[in-house]
């Protein structure tokens, strides 16, 4: 069964209906918002019944629309925190990202800057490892991007996205080895984008991620997770209760092959790692559960069908 991203929007009125739809269709909800009168759901739903869906909410005045970023998790990459480093098109970005479902996270680097001294600390590099993908948000010159951009990503391992105000032509040109994606046309600028201009090349980023994405799924479909991520989702859920009781924005954020979740390792990875996912099946025989570098979290990583010989 293969599950599809989107993102449905309606009123409050009935919107329980159409949450128990979806998990009677065999979907999943990543993510809900409530705002004001409004309800917005970000939801994995089998791609053979999107239309289903679509017809079922539409006497409700609900809205579906393609996410494809919906399930995933993003890491922003800036060269430091100073204002010469973070202007608007980097939030911009990071916001952007958000609004076609992404999990993003904003990693300003202690020691980005300087083309002679620019380089990469061991946390920050283990930090954007946690991501399914990273958007480096380089600035206006080749030369700076060429002598830094490498440095930047030693160690990194997850598919590499890089921005930059030269075209995409040159930005190819001046990395070796090549990047997974670029996307040219985007330097700094001390303005919101606002204008078409800017909303198109924010959207160049969203369909270089997505394309990315859609990569790295296509590499998991050889070797299938041993469970889907968003069911484990619901798993730790339903298991540890004190996940209600977490302030912070996606208390478990779903990745392409794991979880994030935002609880203390040393005193949740047990029991994590003891629930029950089916009957004879714990977490711990499926994934593997491993404290982040990102505070006190904690990661699950699901492991493949060919190391467990197990789908659930």
């Amino acid at each position: 069964m293969i599950l599809v991203p989107v993102t449905f929007r309606g009123g409050v009125y009935r919107h329980d209906e159409v949450m128990d739809y979806i998990e009677d269709l065999g979907g999943y909800i990543i993510q809900k918002h409530d705002i004001a009168q409004e309800v917005v759901l970000q939801v994995l739903i089998p791609k053979d019944d999107i239309e289903r869906f679509r017809s079922f909410v539409r006497p409700l005045a609900g809205e579906v629309t393609a996410s494809p970023l919906v399930g995933t998790e993003i890491a922003v990459v800036i060269p430091s925190l100073e204002i010469h480093h973070l202007p608007h098109s980097a939030c911009d970005i990071a916001e952007y990202l958000r609004t076609v479902g992404a999990k993003t996270n904003m990693v300003g680097l202690a020691r980005g800057f300087g083309k002679r001294i620019s380089q990469l600390n061991d946390e920050e590099r283990d930090v954007i490892n946690e991501h399914d993908v990273a958007v480096y948000v380089l600035g206006n010159f080749e030369t700076c991007i060429q002598e830094k951009f490498n440095g930047l990503r030693r160690g990194v391992h997850v598919p590499v996205i890089l921005t930059g105000a030269p075209p995409v032509d040159a930005l190819k040109r001046i990395t070796d080895p090549p990047a997974a994606g670029y996307v040219g046309n985007l330097g700094r600028f001390m303005h919101r984008t606002r204008t078409e201009a800017d909303i198109g090349r924010l959207d160049a980023v969203v369909e270089e991620v997505a394309r990315v994405l859609d990569l790295s799924r296509d590499e998991l479909a050889q070797d299938p997770l041993s469970v889907s991520p968003a069911r484990l989702q619901d798993v730790i859920q339903e298991g540890v209760p004190e996940i209600d009781e977490v302030f912070s924005p996606t208390p478990i954020t779903v990745q392409l092959a794991g979880v994030r979740v935002k609880l203390p390792f040393t005193r949740y990875a047990e029991t994590i790692r003891r629930l029950p996912v089916e009957e004879g099946v714990t977490v711990s025989d499926i994934a593997d559960v491993i404290p982040s570098r990102m505070r006190d979290y904690i990661l699950v990583r699901i492991k493949p069908f060919s190391e467990t010989h197990i789908v659930v």
